[in-house]
């Protein structure tokens, strides 16, 4: 990855013509190299607007506007993350069948390993995410995880084959696959998270660099590349719901675990192919951003019993217009000081400067909004694991013949996504820019807000429908006959899919931007490892939530293997009023949040 650019001037003697030396330290090799180039006179400036400040090709070289990044680069990144995102969602979004099924786990210890999975796959990308911002880059990163995500799909489906056929067809009255297939299943299966976690938080990093900040036209279409990149891996995640759940339900696991891997061969040469067209950013400090954010709350809790007043007149002196910004965390702002007892030399060494402080400023306002969304990753949890074995039961016919596979009524929340994204970006936004005056419309936070209010309204029908799917269980006699179809329509479950996935346009897409919008330039990896991170510890906390009341509810447990003597119902109705609580915290946080300024440069 290409690691910083020198610009010197020099003059050449014998044609009396100013030259500019940049030195730029090139990917391949970290070699610097020289180029000289004209200095610009006025007749020439608009030339000067064609190259991209901060940024460089694959060789390490100043690149053109016109010539590279924007869409023309995206649209390989888009795709890439498409491909990924179909393998993924293969896996995941079927997966309590496959452990309640071929493995021959209970639904409750099922449910608790998806999440604990699904909660380390989105973990890891804070790992991944690091890494990439202070050693590797994105770009190399991304190669390295597509390589593991194919090792993993690999074996994943290597040890779906090697179940005996008693087990797949469910012949035998108790079927336990060999211990070394299990493994064998396992090692893949978090093989695979731990490849979603290098792959994820980069490729949208890196996908939105390819779009200048300080440009108004790239500006504006880098705010558009995140609705269009959820519609275009939902589309992805969409065909995965379709074809593989069919393909894994009524065919093979081996077929259905197989097909994502050749998937992801194609996204790896996809991507490659687009390299001379990408933009790497450089950096722009000596020192790594982990260092200078965490030298501020070391010195700052070093100078803990110096005055606020004397590091506001420290920020005066610097130049420092007080703000709000500045006057929030103000005990951050203590970091501006010398040590008490360090000399001058020492004092110039050991004082973090104002933009380390507002970056770490920046940083600690994200924790408050970070935390109150935790309840809707909780939420999020559940299309994967109860709204799943809820559909089991339902009356799932289209036709005489044809039966949808109950992993496929997810491909419902995917289409709601796809038709109110260009909705959202091409209708709803317009308007709102008319109406505010703003350039985006509707901020950030309001979009977060909105999706968790209607997540929120979802776990309230869907446990009005669970009453409802019981009450119509226990009038056919069907309480204790769990593996016959409950005469209730898979239809009356489509309003909370529905809402699932409008809130997902909102929520997900509105944390994507906020996270990489609103940390420090540097960590925009981990600012989409930070927003992933949510989902992995809102899956841990489903499971915490799901053992803590398993063990309470133990004899007339909410999570019953017969569903028709479980209670989904009540569960869905905590979940509904932990919404709420989570709602009212993240509007009285959102209302006092400061955003982070834009710098021109």
């Amino acid at each position: 990855m290409p690691k910083g650019v020198w610009f010197g001037h020099s003059e050449d003697e014998r044609t009396k013509r100013s030259y500019t030396l940049i030195v730029s330290y090139s990917a391949p090799d970290g070699l610097p190299m020289a180029i000289a180039t004209p200095s610009i006179s006025d007749a020439e400036a608009p030339l000067l607007d064609q190259i991209v400040e901060g940024s460089v090709d694959f060789k390490g070289r100043p690149v053109s506007r016109s010539k590279s990044g924007g869409w023309r680069s995206a649209v390989f990144i888009i795709g890439v993350e498409v491909a990924e995102r179909f393998s993924y969602y293969g896996i995941s979004s079927n997966l309590i069948n496959y452990l309640t099924g071929p493995l021959g786990q209970s639904t409750a210890k099922a449910a608790e390993n998806v999440n604990v999975w699904s909660g380390t796959a989105s973990l890891l990308p804070l790992l991944g995410g690091f890494l990439a911002d202070s050693f590797v880059g994105r770009y190399r990163m991304i190669v390295v995880a597509s390589f593991l995500y194919m090792l993993g799909l690999g074996l994943l489906s290597l040890s779906a084959v090697m179940y005996s056929p008693d087990c797949q067809t469910g012949s035998g009255t108790s079927c336990s696959p060999p211990s070394a297939q299990v493994i064998l299943f396992f090692f893949s299966l978090y093989l695979v998270a731990l490849a979603q976690g290098g792959h994820k938080p980069c490729v949208q990093a890196f996908g939105a660099d390819q779009f200048d900040e300080q440009d108004p036209k790239e500006c504006k279409a880098k705010s558009s590349f995140f609705n269009w990149w959820y519609f275009s891996f939902t589309g992805g995640v969409l065909v995965a719901l379709l074809v593989l759940s069919y393909i894994q339900d009524n065919l093979s696991w081996g077929l259905g675990f197989g097909i994502p891997c050749i998937v992801m061969c194609l996204a790896l040469i996809l991507f490659l192919l687009g390299s001379f067209t990408y933009r790497f950013r450089l950096p722009t400090g000596e020192k790594s951003p982990f260092v200078r954010i965490g030298l501020v709350f070391v010195r700052a809790a070093g100078n803990w019993q110096a005055d606020t007043f004397a590091a506001s007149s420290e920020a005066e002196a610097q130049g420092m217009i007080t703000s709000k910004s500045f006057e929030q965390y103000k005990f951050l702002n203590k970091a501006l000081l010398a040590p008490p007892n360090g000399s001058k030399q020492e004092s110039s060494q050991v004082c973090s400067s104002i933009s380390d402080v507002e970056e770490a400023k920046a940083v600690l306002r994200l924790v408050p909004i970070w935390t109150t969304c935790l309840v809707y990753a909780i939420v999020f949890a559940q299309a994967s694991t109860f709204f799943n074995k809820q559909s089991v039961t339902m009356d799932r016919r289209i036709t005489p013949n044809f039966q949808v596979p109950a992993a496929a009524l997810q491909t419902i929340i995917s289409i709601s996504i796809i038709i109110f994204v260009p909705i959202y970006d091409r209708v709803i936004i317009p308007i709102a820019r008319s109406l505010t005056g703003t350039s985006s419309g509707i901020s950030m936070l309001q979009r977060i807000g909105a999706g968790m209010f209607l997540s929120m309204i979802s776990m309230v029908i869907a446990a009005i429908v669970e009453m409802k799917r019981l009450a119509i269980a226990a009038e056919y006699g069907l309480v204790d006959k769990p593996n016959e179809t409950v005469p209730m329509s898979m239809w009356w479950i489509l309003p909370s899919y529905v809402l699932f996935g409008v809130s997902d346009s909102l929520t997900m897409v509105g944390l994507q931007e906020f996270f990489y919008d609103q940390v420090p330039t540097e960590l925009r990896s981990v600012g989409l490892a930070l927003y992933l991170s949510i989902f992995g510890i809102g899956s841990f906390l489903s499971s915490a939530l799901i053992a803590v009341i398993e063990s309470a509810t133990r004899g007339h447990s909410w999570f019953d293997n017969n569903l028709n003597r479980a209670h989904l119902d009540y569960f869905y109705w905590l979940l509904a009023g932990m919404s709420a609580v989570a709602l009212a915290a993240y509007l009285y946080f959102a209302g006092t949040y400061i955003y982070k300024k834009k710098v021109s440069v």
